[in-house]
């Protein structure tokens, strides 16, 4: 005898993609979900009620967890983080966006791979550091940039840490990953032990490192094509982010 599967429960996917693809607040939207989920699955209200008060209990702390890092972030940027990350970088002459970005890539897998994935991060290190040092290396060489030439810079910095943290971690014995791996394995009846699981994903993590490595050298080589001709166009030389510091200070003066 078949059984008719009810499928208006699934409408609380369709509340999630409407609501994001609208930029509603992601809490009102998950809440809706939720609420239409139990609805179309006939649950009285009490239960739905219920259900969404034990979730709110056993993640109450994740918002603080959260929240924290980011308010410290934001106050060291208010007080200059920013500027003095440009301003540092752009006292090294030889520095140059896909270099910076080479040597955060090593770095982001080397800690990854012992397990410090908390090093690195888009809120904690891309955007208050990595970005602007990126940006402050190529306006020391090139002068000032467009907003296609950041968003450009900004977006290869964000997939750096992405190739770093996601390749990187995957060589950590005790990554959930590979845990997960190694329990579906024993299943199935494949017996493997974490440690070789790890150990093979050493040639897939350099392998990520040469590849990524080799786009950003064909980004600076990209932004010497793009921006060295416009300077070179505009007889202009290129200025560090302190120097406009100081210009502005000398004419205000």
């Amino acid at each position: 005898m078949q059984t008719t599967v009810s499928l208006w429960p699934l409408i609380g996917v369709a509340v999630i993609i409407v609501g994001f693809v609208l930029r509603f607040n992601p809490m009102l939207i998950v809440a809706v979900a939720a609420i239409a989920t139990g609805a179309a699955a006939h649950f009285p209200p009490e239960k739905i009620l219920a259900a969404i008060g034990t979730g709110f209990i056993k993640t109450r702390n994740i918002p603080l967890i959260i929240l924290l890092p980011l308010a410290v972030i934001g106050l060291l940027e208010r007080h200059g983080l920013r500027e003095r990350a440009q301003m540092w970088i752009a006292g090294i002459k030889a520095a140059t966006a896909g270099r910076l970005l080479i040597v955060y890539l090593l770095v982001r897998e080397l800690t990854a791979a012992v397990g410090l994935t908390g090093l690195g991060g888009h809120p904690q290190m891309v955007r208050p550091l990595i970005a602007p040092m990126a940006e402050g290396a190529t306006e020391n060489r090139f002068g000032k940039l467009t907003d296609a030439v950041r968003q450009r810079l900004r977006a290869f910095s964000a997939a750096t840490d992405n190739v770093g943290l996601f390749f990187g971690e995957d060589i950590f014995v005790a990554f959930g990953a590979i845990v997960l791996m190694t329990t579906f394995l024993k299943e199935a009846g494949v017996s493997v032990e974490p440690m070789h699981v790890a150990v093979w994903g050493i040639p897939t993590a350099i392998c990520a490192f040469l590849i990524h490595g080799f786009r950003l050298y064909l980004l600076d080589r990209k932004l010497e094509r793009e921006l060295g001709g416009q300077r070179k166009g505009h007889g202009d030389t290129p200025t560090s982010p302190a120097a406009h510091t100081n210009a502005a200070t000398g004419d205000e003066a």
